[in-house]
C-alpha cells in the first residue's frame, strides 16, 4: 500500500504499483485436465497478457452474456493456447493483433489517414471497460492508532486486500512468492474470496445467472498494488466490478475509505486516446496547430515552444494516457462525493460514532466492544481496531491461529493470509546468498526473531530509532510519456521490483541481527540475549517506502536505497543475484537512461567534491526524509515531521533538476538536539537557523544530494578520527550564530590545536566542502560554504553562506566508525 494516498494527477495511478502480470502457477482450474492446465499456463507466460485482455473484452461483447456461443472458460483457453476459434472471434483477434502491431512512432497527421490505414479498427464499436480504484485517505486509517501493532496491522490489511483479495476477483492467486507450507492457507483464502464475490455479485438473474467472477480473468489486470488497481473488464460488468472493489475494502476494514470508477472505450481509443462518438468529428492536429496558444488548450496539452514539440505533446496526450487521465478525474469526482450514474453513492463514507459516556477504544475514536486483559496491558477494542491488532499480530510472526481471547469473544471475522515483510525479506535473502551471508554473519538464521515493538529496534541504537520515508521523483513526468497499456504494466513492474530490491539490499548490507541487551519492555515477549531483525517495514509499494531502523544506520541505509534504486533501473546492478533462475520476472525490462543534451557541470549543484561526483543518468530517482528520534516519541508526531522532511527533499530535487541534477535527495532532522518543534520544519529553520545581516547566513545545509550525504558521513568520520573534542564541536556550533568571521576564527583556533587527524580533517571537511568559489583569490571559509543564489537562473536568490557543521553535530552520535577503518575506507564504502 502507499501511505501518500491523497496525491492527484496521473501519478496517483502509480503511487504503489506492482506487477499484476501472469504468475499463475496455482491458477484454479475448472473441469479441464491438469496436463492441459499446465500447458495453458506455460503458454500464457509467452503470450502478451494485454492482447489477451483486450481480445477477451471484445469477444465477450457489450452484454452480460458472451457474444459468442462459448463458455467463458472455453473462450479463455481458445484465446490463450490457440484452440480453434469461430470465424467471428478470429476476426476480433486479428483486429486486436493489428492494434497491438501499430508502430510506436506511427501517428496520423489527420483522421482520414487513420481511417484509410486501419478501416477495421475505425469501424469497431464494441466497448472495452477499464476500472480503476483503491483505498483513499490511507494515512488517516493507518496512523489512527499510536500503537505500532495496529499501524502494522492496518497497513497489512490494506496490502492483503490489494495484492491478494482484488486479484482473486480475477481468478488470480496471490502473486507474491510464498513458502511451500503456506500454499494451503492461500488456497483457502482464495476460495473464500471467490465465494464472497459470487454471493455478493450474482449478476443478472435473467442472463442465465452469469456471475461477475465468470467475466474476469487474470490477464485483465494491468497492475494491482500500492492501494490501487487498474484493470480491463467486459463493458457490461464495469459497474459491478467497481462496486465490488469498494465493498471489499469496507467489509474488511470497516472504516477505511475506498473509491473505484469505471468507463468504457472503443478499441481505437486504447491507442489514440479519447475519440468522439463520430470519430471524424474528433479534434485533431490541424485544430491543435490553430488553437495551441489558448490557455485552456495549453493547460491540457502543455506549453510547447515550436511545431515539433507541439506534435510530440499532442501524441503523448492522445494515447492510452488520456484514458487513465479520464479515470483519474472520475476517481477524484467520486472521492469528493459526487454521484455516479447507475451506482450507489459514496457521499457518506463509513463512520462509527461513539457516545460521550461510553468506553472508547485505544484510538479514542469509536465505542469499545470488548475488553482484553490477556495482553501485556488491559486493552479496549472496537471491532475496527481489533481487526488491525489481529492482522498486525499475524504480520509480526505469520502464525496461523487466532489468539484464544478472540476465539472466546465469539467474533467470526478471519484475518486471512498476511505475509510479513520479514518473511519476504528472508525469501529475498534466499535468492541472494552473498547478502544472506553478510546479513547473518555467524548468527543462525533460525535463532532470529521478528521485532515485536519499536523498543526492541531501538535497543540496537541506545534507545533511538529513525523513520525513513521515501517517494519517487519524476514519476508523473515519466508516466506522461507512456503510450500503451503494455508500457504501463512494464513500468509498474520495474519500479516495484527496483524499490523492493533497493530496500532489501540496503538493509542486508547495513544491518545485522541484533542481540537484545539491557532490555526491559513489558509489552514484549522477548528477553535479553535473544536475536531480532532490527527493523520495522511499514510499507513498500511502488515508489513509496516507510520503514523504521536503528538510528545509527539511518543515513547509510537512506543513501544506499537512493543509489541502488537508480542503479537497478539502469541495469548497472541486478535486482537479485540469481537472475537466471527467475527468467524475466526479476529483471528490469524498460529503458530509464537519460539522454543528456547538456554538458556535465557538477559544480553547479554538488557542494561536496564536485570533481568526484558521478553523473545522474536515471530518469527516475527518490527523495527521502529521515527523522532520528527517541523511541518514545509519539508516532503521529514523528510521521508528521518525516513527511515534512520528505517534502523538503522533493523541493530540493526539483530545484536541482533545473541545474542538471536528476538524482536523489535526502533531508534529515535529529530530535536529540531539538526536543520539540512547535511549528513546521520549514518555519523552524527559517526563524531559528537563518540570519540576515551584512551576510545572509544559513546555519544548516540540508537537504543533501546522495553524493553530498556520503560526503557528510565521511566528514563526520574525519572528525571522529581526529578525536576532535566533543565540547569544542558543540562550542563551534554555538558560535555559528555570532556571525561568519567569529565562527571561522574559532574553528581555525581549535583545528590548529589538534594533535592528530589534521590532515584528514583538512582533506575530508575543509577542502571537500569549504573551498571558495573564487579560485583566483584563495581564502579559507571553513566551516562555511558560499552559494551565489543562482541555482535557478529564472528565480535567483540573494547570495548566502551555509554550513554543514550543525548537521554534523546533530547526527554525530549516529554515524559509526569502526576503529579498524580509516577515513579513506569509510569514504570508499559510502560512495561506492
Amino acid at each position: 500500500m502507499g501511505i501518500a494516498g491523497d496525491d492527484t494527477g496521473e501519478v496517483i495511478l502509480f503511487k504503489q504499483i506492482h506487477l499484476a502480470d501472469i504468475w499463475l502457477s496455482s491458477f484454479v482450474r475448472y473441469d479441464a485436465e491438469f496436463l492441459e492446465y499446465v500447458q495453458m499456463t506455460t503458454q500464457m507466460h509467452k503470450t502478451n497478457s494485454i492482447t489477451t485482455a483486450i481480445a477477451w473484452c471484445l469477444a465477450w461483447g457489450d452484454q452480460r452474456e458472451p457474444k459468442f456461443d462459448l463458455t467463458p472458460q472455453q473462450m479463455r483457453e481458445a484465446l490463450i493456447i490457440g484452440k480453434e476459434l469461430p470465424n467471428d472471434v478470429q476476426d476480433l483477434l486479428r483486429q486486436v493483433e493489428q492494434l497491438q502491431g501499430i508502430d510506436e512512432k506511427y501517428f496520423p497527421p489527420n483522421l482520414d489517414t487513420l481511417k484509410n490505414d486501419y478501416p477495421e479498427l475505425w469501424n469497431q464499436n464494441t466497448r472495452i471497460g477499464l476500472v480503476y480504484g483503491g483505498a483513499t485517505k490511507i494515512k488517516q486509517y493507518v496512523f489512527e492508532s499510536a500503537k505500532i501493532q495496529e499501524i502494522r496491522g492496518a497497513s497489512g490489511l490494506l496490502d492483503r486486500i490489494n495484492i491478494i483479495d482484488l486479484p482473486a476477483f480475477f481468478n488470480q492467486k496471490n502473486p507474491q512468492e510464498i513458502v511451500e507450507e503456506d500454499k494451503n492457507r492461500y488456497n483457502i483464502q482464495f476460495n473464500q474470496i471467490r465465494t464472497w464475490l459470487n454471493d455478493n455479485f450474482l449478476g443478472d438473474s435473467q442472463s442465465d445467472n452469469l456471475k461477475l467472477s465468470e467475466a474476469l480473468i487474470p490477464e485483465l489486470i494491468i497492475y494491482s498494488t500500492g492501494g490501487n488497481i487498474l484493470a480491463f473488464c467486459p463493458a457490461a460488468y464495469v459497474d459491478d466490478l467497481a462496486n465490488a472493489i469498494e465493498k471489499r475494502y469496507t467489509e474488511e476494514t470497516l472504516t477505511a475509505n475506498s473509491c473505484a470508477v469505471s468507463e468504457t472505450f472503443r478499441l481505437l481509443e486504447l491507442r489514440f486516446g479519447l475519440l468522439r462518438e463520430s470519430i471524424k468529428d474528433t479534434l485533431w492536429l490541424d485544430w491543435y496547430h490553430q488553437q495551441f496558444n489558448q490557455k485552456l488548450v495549453q493547460a491540457y496539452f502543455g506549453y510547447p515552444s515550436n511545431e515539433s514539440e507541439r506534435i510530440e505533446a499532442f501524441k503523448r496526450r492522445k494515447s492510452f494516457n488520456e484514458l487513465t487521465t479520464k479515470l483519474n478525474i472520475l476517481f477524484n469526482q467520486r472521492r469528493s462525493g459526487n454521484d455516479t450514474a447507475n451506482r450507489p453513492s459514496r457521499r457518506y463514507p463509513p463512520m462509527f460514532e461513539t457516545h460521550p459516556y461510553l468506553m472508547r477504544d485505544g484510538s479514542d475514536r469509536r465505542s469499545a466492544m470488548m475488553r482484553v486483559d490477556k495482553l501485556p496491558r488491559e486493552t479496549y477494542f472496537s471491532e475496527a481496531s481489533v481487526r488491525k491488532y489481529l492482522v498486525g499480530d499475524r504480520a509480526k510472526d505469520s502464525v496461523s491461529h487466532n489468539p484464544s481471547w478472540y476465539v472466546e469473544s465469539g467474533l467470526t471475522w478471519q484475518r486471512g493470509v498476511i505475509e510479513s515483510w520479514v518473511n519476504r525479506f528472508k525469501l529475498f535473502l534466499e535468492e541472494n546468498p552473498s547478502l544472506k551471508m553478510r546479513y547473518y554473519g555467524s548468527v543462525s538464521e533460525y535463532s532470529v526473531e521478528t521485532a515485536e515493538t519499536l523498543t526492541e529496534v531501538s535497543n540496537a541504537s541506545n534507545g533511538y530509532v529513525a523513520y525513513i520515508y521515501a517517494d519517487g521523483n519524476n514519476m508523473g513526468g515519466y508516466i506522461q510519456k507512456i503510450l500503451t497499456p503494455e508500457k504501463y504494466q512494464q513500468f509498474s513492474r520495474d519500479v516495484d521490483l527496483a524499490t523492493i530490491s533497493a530496500v532489501y539490499q540496503a538493509i542486508a548490507e547495513n544491518l545485522h541481527p541484533h542481540q537484545l541487551r539491557r532490555f526491559n519492555d513489558e509489552e514484549s515477549h522477548l528477553a535479553n540475549g535473544q536475536f531480532i531483525h532490527p527493523f520495522e517495514i511499514i510499507t513498500i509499494g511502488g515508489d513509496d517506502i516507510l520503514l523504521i531502523v536503528p538510528a545509527n544506520k539511518a543515513l547509510q541505509i537512506s543513501q544506499m536505497i537512493g543509489e541502488k534504486f537508480e542503479k537497478i533501473l539502469l541495469k548497472e546492478i541486478p535486482a537479485i543475484e540469481n537472475e537466471s533462475k527467475n527468467g524475466e520476472l526479476k529483471k528490469i525490462i524498460g529503458d530509464y537512461r537519460l539522454n543528456h543534451t547538456k554538458p556535465f557541470e557538477p559544480h553547479k549543484y554538488q557542494r561536496y567534491k564536485p570533481s568526484t561526483a558521478n553523473r545522474s543518468d536515471c530518469e527516475l530517482s527518490t527523495s527521502i526524509g529521515v527523522l532520528i528520534t527517541a523511541v518514545n516519541t509519539p508516532i503521529y508526531y514523528a510521521r508528521d515531521l518525516v513527511e515534512q522532511l520528505l517534502k523538503s527533499a522533493k523541493e530540493r530535487a526539483k530545484k536541482l533538476k533545473k541545474a542538471g541534477y536528476h538524482g536523489g535527495t535526502v533531508d534529515f532532522l535529529s530530535l536529540k538536539s531539538v526536543t520539540m518543534i512547535s511549528s513546521n520544519v520549514k518555519e523552524f529553520r527559517k526563524e531559528a537557523l537563518t540570519q540576515k545581516s551584512l551576510q545572509n547566513l544559513k546555519l544548516y545545509a540540508t537537504p543533501y544530494t546522495l553524493h553530498e550525504l556520503g560526503g557528510l558521513i565521511t566528514s563526520i568520520s574525519a572528525l571522529k578520527k581526529a578525536k576532535f573534542p566533543k565540547s569544542q564541536i558543540y562550542q563551534i556550533r554555538s558560535l555559528l550564530e555570532r556571525g561568519k568571521h567569529t565562527a571561522i576564527l574559532n574553528y581555525r583556533y581549535f583545528r590548529v590545536r589538534l594533535k592528530q587527524g589534521k590532515e584528514a580533517l583538512l582533506r575530508d571537511f575543509e577542502e571537500a566542502w569549504c573551498l571558495p568559489k573564487d579560485k583566483v583569490n584563495k581564502g579559507n571559509l571553513a566551516p562555511w560554504m558560499y552559494d551565489n543564489g543562482k541555482l535557478d537562473p529564472k528565480h535567483p536568490e540573494d547570495p548566502f553562506y551555509e554550513t554543514i557543521w550543525r548537521d554534523m553535530v546533530d547526527v554525530y552520535d549516529f554515524v559509526e566508525v569502526p576503529d579498524n577503518e580509516t577515513s579513506e575506507i569509510v569514504s570508499t564504502g559510502i560512495e561506492s
